[in-house]
Parts: C-alpha cells; sequence; structure tokens
C-alpha cells in the first residue's frame, strides 16, 4: 500500500485486473498536496502472498479490507473514494458497507444494472474470459510461466485499450503476476464474483460514473440503469477512451475527483 499524507480529505484509489496500484501514478501526479491511499489488492498483483480463498475474494471481503486499511491508518472519514474495473465493484461495496465514512466517489463500469446483459450470446467474444478464468485450467496454463503471462496480459492491454500503445508499467504488471501462484491468485476473484447482477440497495455517497466510450467490454447505452442503483450519480462519458481510464485518460480521472473534494 503507498500512503502520501497530506491534506485534510483522504482519495482511495482502487487498481483493476490486470492491475497494480501504480496504474494510478499519472493520477497521483495530477493530485498534489491530496493524501492518498493506494491499497495492494488480496491476492492480485502485488497484493499477492498466498492464494486466498474464494471467501476472501468476494466485493464485500475485499472492502472490509479497503475498511480495515483505514483504521490503520486512523482514517474514520472525509474520504473519497476511487476505482476502475474491479476496483469499482470493491469501491462500491466499501460504500454501500461504510456510506458515511465517504464524501464522494469516482467509479467505473461495472455496477449491478449491467444484469446479465454481459452473458448475451452475442457478446461470447468478448466476455469469453471471465469463464476461463473460473476454469482451473487456466491457472494450469499460465501460473508461473513468465513468457504465458506475457502473452496473456498484454492480449488484455492491447484488447481493452483504446490507445494501442503498452501502458509504460507492462514489465511491472507482468512481474508481478508471474510469480508462481500469482496468477491463480488473481483468478479467485472471478471465482467468487459472478456477473453484476445483484439485489442491492442504491449507493446514497454522491458519484460521478466516468464511462470509457471507447470501452469494448461495456457500451455507454449500460449506463441506462445508474438511477436504479445510486442516489446521486452524475454520468460523464469520457469520448476515445478504453477501459483503463487512469492509466489512458488521468486528466479525466484526476478532473472527477477534484469535484468531489472540498
Amino acid at each position: 500500500m503507498t500512503t502520501d499524507t497530506h491534506g485534510d480529505q483522504t482519495v482511495v484509489l482502487l487498481h483493476g485486473w490486470p492491475g497494480l496500484p501504480s496504474d494510478y501514478d499519472a493520477v497521483i501526479d495530477g493530485l498534489p498536496g491530496v493524501s492518498v491511499i493506494t491499497p495492494d489488492l488480496l491476492g492480485l498483483g502485488a497484493g499477492f502472498d498466498g492464494i486466498p480463498s474464494a471467501e476472501a475474494s468476494t466485493a464485500d471481503a475485499h472492502a472490509e479490507h479497503v475498511l480495515a486499511r483505514l483504521d490503520d491508518a486512523g482514517i474514520a472519514g472525509n474520504v473519497v473514494i476511487v476505482g476502475y474495473d474491479i476496483g469499482s465493484r470493491i469501491a462500491q461495496a466499501t460504500l454501500r458497507i461504510n456510506p458515511e465514512r465517504f464524501d464522494g466517489a469516482v467509479l467505473t463500469p461495472g455496477y449491478p444494472g449491467i444484469g446479465d446483459r454481459a452473458a448475451s450470446p452475442a457478446l461470447a467474444s468478448i466476455f469469453w474470459y471471465q469463464h476461463f478464468h473460473r476454469d482451473p485450467v487456466a491457472a494450469q496454463l499460465i501460473d508461473g510461466d513468465e513468457r504465458a503471462v506475457r502473452t496473456y496480459l498484454t492480449r488484455v492491454w492491447d484488447s481493452w485499450r483504446a490507445d494501442p500503445a503498452p501502458p509504460p508499467h507492462l514489465d511491472d504488471i507482468i512481474a508481478a503476476y508471474a510469480r508462481p501462484g500469482a496468477f491463480a491468485a488473481g483468478l479467485q476473484w472471478y471465482v467468487a464474483n459472478r456477473g453484476y447482477a445483484g439485489e442491492t440497495p442504491r449507493i446514497t455517497v454522491p458519484a460521478t460514473m466516468l464511462w470509457p466510450g471507447a470501452d469494448p467490454l461495456f457500451p455507454v447505452e449500460w449506463s441506462d440503469a445508474l438511477n436504479d442503483h445510486f442516489v446521486d450519480a452524475r454520468l460523464d462519458v469520457i469520448d476515445g477512451c478504453g477501459h483503463f481510464i487512469p492509466v489512458e485518460r488521468p486528466d479525466a480521472m484526476v478532473r472527477a475527483i477534484r469535484s468531489h473534494l472540498r
């Protein structure tokens, strides 16, 4: 976990899969003087120290881990939480468990309003990876093999980005996920969290939903149910941006975060 402790509000940045806290490096550069925490997510990339159970890999379990980190840092409130990819789903779980602690949120898809649309047969060529990740053969084929990890994760980043250039820290991502057991540990998220639909209470904390206009996973049309799941949500579509907003458009994420700072 990286912590920069300046300012009277704290911003928590939750990364995605396959990613690292350093996904947010350019975002942090755009927030001088702001207290920032970038937790290592249990079992994911830099947070790998063994393969967690499926029970420890649910969004709620990750959320409790985030809240515990805030407790350890003595931070009881005045927090803005930010997440993209699975980090967004963890942030949403955190907001439901302890809304009083947070002043605002900056999120990206997905959210429960996607429902079962991602399971459509027409999208099998897009969401195949989730089914692959739940099959033990995924770890058997890839885990601990640096070349296989590099091939697979490079394909993911290439396929989900709007900009074909590789992320500047791709070698760091490969190194983190290529350690024996690390790739398998990250797959536990997909075992524990199936699909997007769910009966959950509406999130009451004011939120900005940053929706990448060129995300191949989540078309903008799927933002239509935001009001069913958020009491106060603002939709901000980032044209020409792919899935990895903090890497591709850190400026948009900084702007959204600043809109929730006092």
